[in-house]
C-alpha cells in the first residue's frame, strides 16, 4: 500500500456516491466527517453540481444526520466564481447559464450579471435553459466575451433515465460559436487546486477521495494528487481494467478507510 497516510493533513471529499446517494446518507458517512474532524483534518467537500448552494448543501446534509458548515462546501459554481474573480480588476462582468448557486457564486464574488457585452459568458447545468438564453450566450461569446463551463458533465442521471447535463449546454454552445470554454470542474483540475487554494493547503498534503474513476480520480491524477477510491458509488473494482485513471487506496466503504489509516497512524 502506497498511501501516504502520515503527510496528510487535508481532503477533497466528493459526495454523491461518497457521503450520499441521491438523498440517503452512505453508511458511516457522518461518523467519517466526525473522524476527520477529530483528526484535526481539514477538508472541502467537492461536487461538480453548481445548482445548489452551500447552504442548501448544509441543509441537505444536515437532514441525513451530516453536519458541515458552509465553508467547508466547495461547489463548482464557487470555483468557477472564484477563478473569474482572480482573473479581474473588481469590476467583471458576466452572463450566466444556470441555477441558484451559480448566480448567487457569481453576485457574492461581486462579478455584476449583465446581458449586453459581458466579460464573460459562464455556463452551468439549467433546467430552464431557452433558445433566447443560448442566442444572448453565443453572441457575446462571437463578440469576445471568455467562455466558462462549471463542469463537463454532458448528463445528468435521474430516476427516469439519463437527461441532458451541463456539459450538453456547452456544446450546444460550441457548436454555434466554433470556440471551446474553460472547464472547471472535475476532472479538469482547477477546481482541485482552487480548493486546495482556499484551504491554504498544499498538493504535497491534501488527498482526494472520491467513488468515480473518469472524474474524482482523474482529477486527482492530472493533479498529482494521492486519491482514494471508495467503492460506495458509481466506480467498480471492474472497471480499472478498461480506466487510465489508477486510485493510490482503494476501499469498500468509510468505515474500512478509518480502520486504515488508523492502523497506518499508530
Amino acid at each position: 500500500m502506497n498511501f501516504p497516510f502520515e503527510r496528510i493533513r487535508h481532503l477533497l471529499i466528493d459526495l454523491d456516491g461518497v457521503l450520499y446517494r441521491g438523498d440517503t446518507a452512505v453508511e458511516h458517512a457522518a461518523a467519517f466527517i466526525s473522524w476527520v474532524r477529530s483528526r484535526g483534518i481539514a477538508f472541502r467537500l467537492v461536487t461538480n453540481n453548481a445548482t445548489l448552494t452551500p447552504q442548501e448543501y448544509v441543509t441537505k446534509l444536515a437532514r441525513m444526520g451530516i453536519e458541515v458548515g458552509q465553508d467547508e462546501i466547495f461547489t463548482s459554481a464557487l470555483a468557477a466564481s472564484m477563478y473569474v474573480q482572480q482573473q479581474g480588476d473588481g469590476s467583471q462582468t458576466a452572463y450566466a447559464i444556470g441555477e441558484d448557486g451559480l448566480l448567487d457564486a457569481l453576485t457574492s464574488a461581486r462579478v455584476r450579471i449583465v446581458t449586453e457585452r459581458p466579460d464573460w459568458v459562464v455556463v452551468g447545468l439549467d433546467r430552464h435553459v431557452t433558445y433566447e438564453k443560448l442566442s444572448i450566450a453565443a453572441l457575446a461569446i462571437e463578440s469576445g466575451a471568455r467562455f466558462l463551463g462549471t463542469n463537463p458533465d454532458t448528463s445528468l442521471p435521474t430516476e427516469q433515465g439519463l437527461v441532458p447535463g451541463a456539459g450538453a449546454i456547452l456544446a450546444a454552445l460550441v457548436a454555434t460559436t466554433g470556440v471551446r470554454p474553460t472547464v472547471i470542474g472535475k476532472p479538469q483540475p482547477l477546481m482541485l487546486e482552487l480548493a486546495i487554494q482556499q484551504m491554504n493547503a498544499s498538493i504535497e498534503d491534501t488527498a482526494m477521495v472520491g467513488d468515480r474513476l473518469d472524474t474524482d480520480i482523474q482529477g486527482a491524477n492530472e493533479l498529482g494528487l494521492p486519491s482514494i477510491l471508495v467503492l460506495t458509488g458509481v466506480s467498480t473494482r471492474g472497471d480499472l481494467a478498461q480506466s487510465r485513471s489508477r486510485p493510490d487506496l482503494i476501499v469498500d466503504n468509510l468505515a474500512e478507510l478509518i480502520g486504515l489509516w488508523e492502523r497506518h497512524s499508530a
